[in-house]
């Protein structure tokens, strides 16, 4: 019989098996807790992410099908590509992630609120202090324009959000994270759900089980130390490609 697990205040970092989750809603595995960093380390080496929104208790999930991006396989159109040529832009990682974060808990047009709360911002600026949360700044001039941030455990990158405010400009960060990724030898970007947007920059879905099995062997890979810094660009070096999804 499906259930839904609480998790106590206060109680040792650790969680149910994923493959545990609820099917409806999809993924939702657990409740409660803390946002605290052994827990959240915790719950992304096990594939697990907390969403929820505010009034809530927190909310971990680890839905089925997941949605992932091979970095080497990430879709650059023809216009994206010209953007990149462009120079328009200019990108790096890791020097202004509570900006990045901060311009991701906009709300969205159409949208009243935001999850990512003030305890979920602090939560990922202590990670990224430990060096496991990272973000991708894209700039035009000395503005910042769009960006992305996520959490590293061994080779897994899992991202958890976005935003652009110029053009192309989440795509620019998205295709940077991907090329620096290939480069460290990351096989898989976690995008947690499945998304238009992520979809056309070449996102696919696959099982769960088949997911967890990737987590499981990559997070025990050494990944780079933080804060990470960007050696990778579009017009040199080693280019993800536009190949055939796996």
């Amino acid at each position: 019989m499906e259930r839904l697990f609480w998790i106590e205040p206060g109680a040792p970092p650790e969680f149910p098996d994923p493959e545990l989750a609820l099917r409806e809603p999809d993924g939702l595995l657990a409740a409660g807790g803390d946002l605290g960093p052994e827990r959240l380390l915790a719950a992304y080496r096990e594939g697990i992410f907390p969403w929820y929104s505010e009034g809530q208790p927190i909310l971990w999930w680890s839905p089925d099908p997941r949605a992932v991006l091979l970095p080497e396989h990430i879709r650059i159109t023809r216009s994206l590509r010209q953007t990149l040529k462009s120079h328009r832009y200019r990108i790096s990682m890791d020097t202004d992630f509570a900006a990045v974060i901060a311009a991701c808990a906009e709300p969205r047009p159409g949208q009243e609120g935001t999850w990512i709360t003030a305890a979920m911002r602090n939560a990922y600026l202590r990670l990224h202090l430990q060096g496991a949360a990272h973000s991708v700044e894209v700039w035009e001039g000395e503005r910042l324009v769009g960006g992305l941030y996520g959490v590293a455990t061994g080779r897994v990158f899992f991202g958890e959000s976005m935003f652009s405010r110029g053009r192309d400009a989440s795509k620019v960060a998205l295709v940077h994270l991907a090329g620096q990724l290939q480069d460290w030898g990351f096989p898989l970007i976690d995008c947690q759900q499945t998304t238009r947007h992520l979809l056309t920059m070449g996102a696919v879905e696959i099982p769960r089980r088949e997911f967890l099995h990737w987590v499981r062997e990559a997070r025990e890979l050494q990944g780079p130390a933080g804060p990470w810094t960007l050696d990778w660009a579009y017009d040199r070096g080693t280019r993800p490609d536009s190949g055939p999804r796996r």
